[in-house]
């Protein structure tokens, strides 16, 4: 009789960081001392839109946003690119590099990772926005199989000299997505709540599971808001392009014991 060996991919956690998490820094270093202890291959993503806006206030610019979206002008990606790949990136590295994580920090462009296109102009015109096309796994994979830890900030380019503008959420998707025919992926939003929530007022009311059912059942209630829907909807699209795991929740889903956060399923 013969016998048939599975070989299972190794592990891969892609954990998103964003909300207040990135402005508090007692909270980021927690972040960063729990991330830096979790076992096995790793990528972190992170956004950084309140602060790319504080400084635009300090310049003197105008900071404009169309549903929750930035939109992205000249100088506006000017400041992006210096606050997200620079200030908050490197932070970012350098906290990993003390709690010996072997980090480097990397936007789209970086070995040609996320290809992006400007976003076409439609009832809005978002400036130098990028919408994903496509992630090079084999760059990212080296790295990791290399013990090297991937920090991605929410940047990407077009191929043509010109960075983008991406949301974080996305970026951390993508990769999931990209990921997953190399890696076994589970893919993790953390951010200051504990998971999405049934009242917005009560911090323990975490929906422990939502499905594809019983995310409509939400909608109809009025019970998920506003920003939580793109979150969401890069949940269910990184399920159905075969991520394995995908969760949202606080700084606690980090932990090996964690019980409490919300867990995404088709």
């Amino acid at each position: 009789m013969d016998i048939v060996k599975v070989h299972r991919k190794p592990g891969l956690n892609i954990v998103k960081v964003g909300g207040q998490i990135i402005e508090d820094r007692v909270m980021l270093n927690v972040l960063l001392e729990r991330f830096a202890q979790m076992e096995g291959h790793k990528i972190l993503v992170h956004g950084g839109g309140k602060r790319a806006t504080e400084i635009e206030g300090k310049l003197g610019l105008e900071s404009k946003v169309y549903k929750g979206r930035r939109i992205t002008s000249g100088e506006s990606l000017e400041v992006v690119v210096m606050v997200y790949a620079g200030l908050l990136n490197k932070t970012i590295v350098a906290g990993l590099q003390a709690k010996n994580c072997n980090a480097i920090g990397l936007c789209g462009a970086d070995g040609n990772t996320i290809l992006a296109h400007k976003r076409p102009v439609g009832e809005v015109d978002f400036g130098f926005v990028g919408d994903i096309e496509q992630v090079n796994p084999r760059p990212i994979s080296l790295l990791i199989k290399n013990e090297i830890t991937p920090v991605f900030c929410a940047l990407t380019h077009n191929g043509k000299g010109q960075l983008l503008n991406t949301n974080a959420d996305t970026i951390a998707s993508e990769l999931a997505v990209g990921l997953s025919g190399t890696f076994e992926v589970s893919l993790l939003y953390c951010f200051e709540k504990k998971g999405v929530l049934s009242n917005m007022e009560e911090a323990d009311s975490i929906i422990r599971k939502i499905d594809k059912n019983s995310y409509n059942q939400l909608l109809e209630q009025q019970i998920i808001g506003d920003g939580m829907l793109p979150k969401l909807h890069n949940c269910f699209n990184a399920l159905e392009a075969g991520v394995h795991k995908v969760c949202i929740g606080d700084i606690g889903m980090l932990q090996q014991d964690a019980e409490e956060y919300t867990t995404i399923t088709l």
